[in-house]
């Protein structure tokens, strides 16, 4: 029988993991990760092996996670392997929920802080919908309705998920596009998603409405890909004293945050963010 070795599982050491070390908390942590990375179940003397540590070590965590119902023996061979307990626990708090409760306050900051509506979009099929949104403070502003869907290339929040997806996600929603629309495919759009991606965010005149231009950073999960977009329906309004930068520089801060609230990648700074 062959035996295929796997080198053990060794985190990067950085200045923050060395200021935070919780070394009971990385072996249970690399217990669960293992098992949920192969298809066999494994004895306690495997899994030492596999990450490098002593069976003394791993044997305390085994029985701490087997008694918090995170991992089961099967028998007679006393093998370790995974329960369904942590597909539980996702499933107590759906991604959808989680995001819109998370959302929720840094829209309503940017829109404090603007004085313009905001609201957060997510792809669905060959359309954005609005899962989260705030009206513009005072007596005036534009906003788009909660739960508005809107053609996926005609608004900003479109061209910015577009823009930060994989090829496999962007040539779906396209054909999904395509497919609804009977419409080919813009010239140069390719060009254009790359142009937003470089800088950060797409600014855009309104496809629906005169005199609005629609600002929108994406909000990205670890692999740098785009959950969503918020997006602000920039009105200029007599006397206003805040403009598109300021606009750019409450969204770069506030989609970031989102980010990085949900687990995802943090989006770049770049010094010049919220300039035009």
């Amino acid at each position: 029988m062959a035996f295929r070795r796997t080198l053990p599982i060794r985190r990067p050491v950085t200045a923050r993991r060395i200021r935070y070390a919780a070394p009971a908390l990385e072996k249970g942590l690399d217990i669960l990760e293992l098992l949920a990375s192969v298809s066999e179940a494994l004895t306690h003397s495997e899994i030492a092996s596999r990450l490098g540590r002593t069976i003394t070590e791993v044997f305390r965590m085994l029985v701490c996670l087997e008694e918090r119902g995170y991992i089961s023996r099967t028998t007679p061979e006393e093998r370790y392997q995974l329960t369904l307990k942590l597909f539980e626990l996702v499933h107590h708090h759906h991604p959808l929920q989680r995001l819109v409760t998370q959302a929720r306050p840094l829209v309503q900051r940017v829109a404090g802080e603007t004085g313009q509506s905001c609201h957060l979009a997510m792809l669905n099929n060959a359309e954005v919908v609005l899962v989260a949104q705030a009206d513009a403070p005072g007596n005036m502003g534009f906003s788009v309705r909660l739960g508005a869907n809107i053609d996926l290339l005609n608004t900003a929040s479109g061209h910015v998920i577009l823009a930060f997806q994989s090829d496999e996600v962007r040539k779906r929603a396209l054909a999904a596009w395509r497919l609804r629309s009977r419409k080919p495919i813009p010239i140069g759009l390719s060009r254009h998603l790359n142009q937003i991606r470089r800088r950060g965010f797409e600014e855009l005149a309104s496809y629906q409405v005169h005199g609005v231009v629609n600002i929108s950073y994406p909000v990205l999960n670890q692999h740098g890909e785009a959950i969503a977009a918020m997006t602000v329906p920039f009105l200029a309004r007599i006397g206003d004293s805040l403009g598109p930068p300021q606009v750019k520089e409450a969204l770069s801060q506030a989609s970031r945050a989102l980010s990085l609230t949900i687990g995802g990648r943090r989006p770049e700074l770049t010094s010049g963010a919220g300039l035009p």
